[in-house]
């Protein structure tokens, strides 16, 4: 797990993506303290932007005590996009090296499919505005890399299961 699939400008990096098809459970060997969601509609894909950060990236968060990694995926796609699916399909789980403080930790990753693209948002104190990528299109300036790799990888795994 040494290769990054994909990396940032600050060095954190995307070390592995495991398909829900290919995991029998939650992997042991690092902590697990997030959940994000790829949520498409076409070839669309929905990315919040986070104001902290000042990137465009997937919904997604912190996963808070006594919740399950379903349960924050689905509280925070609606926290930071409006959007509520209380039916999401996992995905998989993503693993990433960080260098602040230096440390590897899992996400779990949901996929949702929507029929018609959601703009109906109100901004918040994290999030300011959410936008859906054409993904045939170059990512919107600001993209954070690791995310647009990841959601890639959900799509590429939808694919492979039809």
């Amino acid at each position: 797990m040494d290769r990054a699939l994909a990396q940032d400008t600050k060095g954190n990096a995307l070390t592995a993506f495991l398909p829900a098809a290919r995991v029998a459970g939650a992997p042991d060997d690092a902590p697990m303290p997030a959940a994000l969601v790829a949520v498409w509609c076409g070839r669309h894909l929905l990315l919040v932007f986070d104001r902290f950060r000042g990137e465009w990236e997937l919904p997604g968060g912190r996963i808070d005590p006594g919740e399950t990694p379903l349960q924050a995926a689905v509280r925070e796609l609606h926290e930071e996009s409006g959007l509520r699916l209380p039916t999401l399909t996992f995905a998989g789980y993503a693993r990433f090296r960080l260098v602040g403080p230096p440390r590897d930790e899992y996400a779990a990753i949901y996929t949702a499919h929507v029929p018609t693209l959601h703009d109906a948002f109100t901004p918040n104190g994290e999030i300011s505005a959410i936008r859906w990528w054409d993904t045939a299109d170059t990512p919107p300036d600001g993209t954070q890399v690791i995310d647009a790799t990841l959601a890639q990888h959900t799509r590429l795994q939808r694919h492979l299961s039809d």
